[in-house]
């Protein structure tokens, strides 16, 4: 899917009037010649008949078709109408109507599914200026929506209600500067007050139903993308190769939504809001990058399954992966990184555990922030190499060296933190039972173990023996540190295979 997913988004910006495409030129016909070398370099077909008529080139019939080689099917996007109108200043004004469809397709493995979007906006032409290689073009809408409007499965109609989706933006604004030269240089911003949503489905054989609902308030997004010229329909890692890149954040200040399905006799329910939040996404021939962030999150959960409400909050939440594209004999980068702090979940639930309030109930915290270096030994992009790995007849990689640059876990009044920096063995996979075997340091600090295993006996879910095992570990591997209820250890391992803690070999 990720031809897909690269492709398609760059189709969604040219229908949705905040292209990345190179809709900028001085003429009509140009704007319209570069924007089909720019589909085209990105693995599109594009088509479309053109009339002139004084200063309007008229393109009518528009069609632009996809190929998905890893699902083995395509997709088409296609809408009725789009005008240049040279405007006799050096600009040019690119027009859809205010209400048109838009139909998409798509086909593969004996199934066809068709179906079309109602794209309406207030009319407002895209204004394009700048000369040949450094074109400006910007856009603004009052509001802009898109709403399902029939779909088709197999040849067969599926009926009105069986689907449902609905998306609107308000108070849109996007500019885009883009340069022409060995590549396609884009710098895109967009605005909007808002994003709303309403989606769902009714399947009338079962009575199965789910709703998807929800808005964003305060939306930006900017960032830059490299779209490399001269290149007939290439696959995905022909674009990389050839210098394909893009990164952009997107932000929003505020936003809510609610799900509910109901399967059978069973039923589900959750409401979630934040206080804002924002995604990262970066794409080069070397890696992929992903940072995702929320703050002041309160999720609301029930149904048939679950015995009462449950009310959830968080102060921070948080996804952040890097990983190499590239199939390299040289180590690479990678990282992984997940928080979730301050995590509280209600009395109600704290009860069912801890029914005399022994333990603090204060909220918890989990971060675990990793980088490392590994090669990539098959290419992410060769679906027989990807079956290979799948199969077990290839090796997916090599991890090489990880760094524990934090970690943080706090819950019931114990925290463990710690670092750590490991360089793995690759060619000795006997010492640790198949695993390369990994040679450094790690550093860890517990505080409160003492205590909350003596709450836990005192509450029952702890026998006096297990606590025993409990504390003789701790003894092996920790030594008192400042402060009371303490430990610290030094967990080391050696190239040759010794483990040691605190200076105590222990293998």
């Amino acid at each position: 899917m990720s031809v897909f997913f690269a492709r398609g988004g760059a189709a969604a910006a040219v229908v949705v009037i905040s292209a990345q495409g190179a809709l900028a030129d001085l003429s009509a016909q140009d704007v319209w010649a570069d924007w089909k070398a720019y589909l085209t370099s990105t693995g599109y077909t594009v088509s479309g008949n053109e009339s002139v008529s004084g200063s309007t080139l008229t393109v009518s019939d528009v069609s632009m078709v996809m190929p998905i080689p890893e699902e083995d099917g395509s997709g088409t996007v296609s809408f009725p109408e789009i005008q240049f109108v040279e405007n006799g200043d050096g600009t040019v004004n690119v027009l859809l109507p205010a209400e048109f469809p838009m139909g998409f397709e798509f086909s593969g493995d004996g199934e066809s599914f068709s179906g079309k979007l109602i794209y309406a906006h207030d009319g407002t032409p895209m204004t394009v200026s700048g000369d040949a290689e450094n074109m400006s073009y910007g856009y603004s809408s009052s509001k802009v929506t898109m709403t399902l409007d029939g779909l088709t499965a197999d040849g067969e109609a599926i009926p009105a209600d069986v689907a449902k989706v609905q998306i609107t933006m308000n108070d849109v604004a996007t500019q885009t500067d883009m340069t022409v030269a060995e590549a396609r240089n884009y710098s895109q911003t967009l605005t909007a007050s808002s994003l709303s949503y309403d989606m769902g489905f009714n399947d009338p054989e079962s009575n199965d139903t789910g709703s998807f609902k929800g808005a964003l308030q305060g939306l930006n997004f900017s960032g830059t993308s490299t779209v490399p010229t001269g290149l007939e329909g290439p696959d995905m890692q022909a674009l990389l190769e050839a210098g394909f890149a893009f990164d952009g954040t997107f932000t929003f200040a505020s936003g809510n939504g609610a799900v509910s399905g109901v399967d059978g006799s069973d039923s589900f329910a959750m409401e979630s809001s934040s206080q804002g939040g924002s995604i990262a996404v970066a794409m080069n021939k070397q890696n992929l990058t992903y940072d995702v962030s929320q703050t002041g999150t309160t999720v609301n959960i029930s149904g048939s399954e679950i015995p009462f409400p449950l009310a959830l909050s968080m102060a921070e939440t948080g996804f952040k992966m890097m990983m190499p594209l590239a199939k390299s004999d040289e180590e690479q980068d990678f990282a992984l990184g997940i928080t979730l702090r301050d995590f509280a979940v209600p009395e109600m639930l704290w009860g069912m555990v801890d029914p005399t309030g022994q333990l603090p109930h204060d909220p918890a915290t989990v971060i675990l922030d990793l980088a490392g270096k590994g090669k990539v030994l098959f290419d992410l992009f060769d679906p027989e190499a990807m079956m290979a790995v799948e199969m077990g007849d290839e090796q997916p990689g090599e991890l090489n060296a990880l760094t524990v640059k934090q970690l943080q876990v706090s819950a019931a009044g114990a925290e463990l933190t710690g670092t750590g920096d490991f360089t793995f063995n690759n060619e000795d996979l006997v010492s640790f039972d198949g695993m390369p075997a990994p040679s450094g340091e790690a550093n860890l600090k517990l505080t409160g173990a003492n205590a909350l295993i003596d709450k836990l006996i005192g509450m029952g879910l702890m026998s006096d023996s297990d606590a025993m095992g409990a504390r003789m570990m701790m003894g092996m591997l920790a030594v008192p540190g400042e402060g009371e209820d303490t430990l610290t250890s030094t967990i080391a391992i050696s190239e040759d295979g010794q483990i040691h803690a605190n200076g105590q070999r222990i293998k």
